[in-house]
């Protein structure tokens, strides 16, 4: 009850427009402004004061006007991308407040839940593979900005958080985002040029926990936005809807970025049909509508194995298979294989420590999609066609890149007969036909499946030793 209390006070509590010129939090010293773009500026002021924008990048001043309310907007034309420092200097009768340190770059939003939010330095009981190294490197990568927005619940959106900028340095870049540290520090590294992450997540959180009350109402009309109903239905708050959305997100959206990076699912496992599918679509459709960017690139990372209470299981293999559909429905996305960045003895590590392999994966797609670099290969394979014949499945894969990375001792393939029991089945390469896979206790198979339980790691990849999509040819 003390815990619900504090909530419908905090929910109360919103960064009130004062009269004085004040910029939200998150215009701040040490900030990465999008590069050649319309970057956007806001914050308050005196009803109808105006309010004038200096660059130190060039000689014209904006100038606008403060409404009723206060709130005041501009957008300020960003230079390419460069490690120049840069300011920003706003003024609003005898007031003056300036932004320094300033670069213009790449920004990256790092959504999703807590393998998104999981730090370079890791969680408890939770390491990060290769901590040492990112410390040691870090002195290299000043150029690397970040921003922890608060992960707050409120039951309104919020227009401002707690939070500033911060440069990488082997003292801050433990408190980065490890995923998103990894795609940043391989952006940076290819282009040469700054990359901020804006970094707005929450741990657990579903898909339903950033949708807006109106997307809500309209896509999930199960979900109740009653506080009360809500404590009384999860055991847990990081599952409510709505909530987190208002508080974590809504502050950035006025923010210009370069795209999104979103991990997330673990949270969704069990939601049946297509919901979890279709709300992902919904929500991205409203991020693009809200960064006013209608082709907003979202790149995102398909939930590694994990038990989920039977390892034999298939809910974890069903959300994959929604994640997998969602990257066909949703344009200008990539979905990120991680099938094989798990070891054995992590079955029940929700929290994986091979978060290396995630970032630099993201980053290749959008080497590839966003920059147009050549080169580089960012596709994993997927199945292209399964064909059935007397006690053979033949298997072809599209996104190989002509080579698949081993010819025996082929793991992770299944076979079912008429009975619908998948056993475990044998497999290898034939450079004609393709995969051709057999099981000694299936006669006659019907269907085929690859790596399609709860945890089970397989062993097919393509030139770029990207792993092959889990999949399964039935419905059963």
């Amino acid at each position: 009850m003390k815990r619900l209390i504090l909530f419908f006070l905090t929910a109360l509590i919103s960064f009130s427009c004062s009269a004085k010129l004040r910029l939200p939090n998150i215009l701040s010293d040490n900030m990465v402004l999008q590069a050649s773009s319309d970057a956007r500026l806001w914050g308050w002021a005196d009803a109808g004061k105006t309010v004038t924008v200096k660059c130190s990048w060039m000689s014209t001043v904006k100038s606008t006007v403060a409404g009723k309310d206060g709130r005041w907007s501009a957008t300020v034309a960003m230079p390419s991308a460069s490690y120049t420092p840069l300011s920003l200097t706003f003024e609003s009768g005898d007031e003056k407040v300036t932004v320094k340190n300033i670069l213009a770059g790449e920004v990256w939003v790092c959504a999703g839940q807590s393998n998104m939010e999981m730090p370079v330095e890791g969680f408890d009981n939770c390491p990060v593979e290769g901590y040492n190294d990112v410390v040691l490197d870090a002195k290299n990568h000043s150029a690397i900005r970040f921003v922890k927005i608060p992960s707050i619940m409120r039951q309104t959106p919020q227009e401002d958080a707690d939070c500033k900028w911060e440069v990488t340095s082997s003292e801050t870049v433990r408190r980065a985002s490890a995923t998103g540290w990894f795609f940043a520090h391989t952006i940076n590294t290819a282009l040469d040029i700054p990359v901020g992450l804006i970094m707005a997540n929450k741990g657990g959180s579903r898909v339903e926990s950033w949708l807006t009350k109106e997307n809500l109402q309209r896509c999930c009309p199960a979900e109740t936005l009653d506080s009360i109903e809500n404590v009384k239905k999860f055991r847990w708050d990081f599952l409510y809807p709505l909530y987190w959305g208002n508080g974590t997100f809504n502050p950035i959206i006025n923010y210009t970025v370069s795209g999104i990076i979103f991990y997330q699912g673990c949270s969704n496992v069990g939601d049946a049909g297509n919901k979890y599918s279709d709300n992902l679509a919904t929500l991205v459709n409203q991020w693009r509508e809200q960064f006013r960017q209608p082709n907003l690139p979202f790149y995102f990372v398909q939930i590694a194995p994990y038990w989920n209470d039977d390892l034999n299981g298939t809910a974890g293999a069903l959300l994959r298979e929604q994640q997998k559909r969602a990257q066909t429905i949703i344009p200008n996305s990539a979905l990120i294989c991680t099938n094989d960045l798990v070891y054995s003895y992590e079955t029940k590590q929700i929290h994986p420590t091979m978060k290396r392999q995630v970032g630099e994966r993201l980053a290749y797609n959008a080497l590839v999609k966003k920059y147009g670099q050549t080169g580089f290969l960012c596709e994993s394979p997927e199945v292209d066609s399964y064909t059935f014949s007397g006690d053979t499945c033949i298997v072809t894969l599209k996104n190989d890149y002509n080579a698949i990375s081993r010819f025996e001792g082929i793991q992770g393939f299944e076979l079912a007969g008429e009975d619908r029991q998948f056993y475990k089945a044998v497999a290898y390469h034939d450079y004609t036909k393709g995969i051709v896979i057999t099981s000694t206790q299936v006669k006659k198979p019907v269907a085929v499946r690859y790596c399609f339980r709860n945890f089970l790691i397989g062993n097919v990849a393509n030139r770029a030793m990207l792993p092959l999509f889990p999949f399964r040819s039935d419905k059963f």
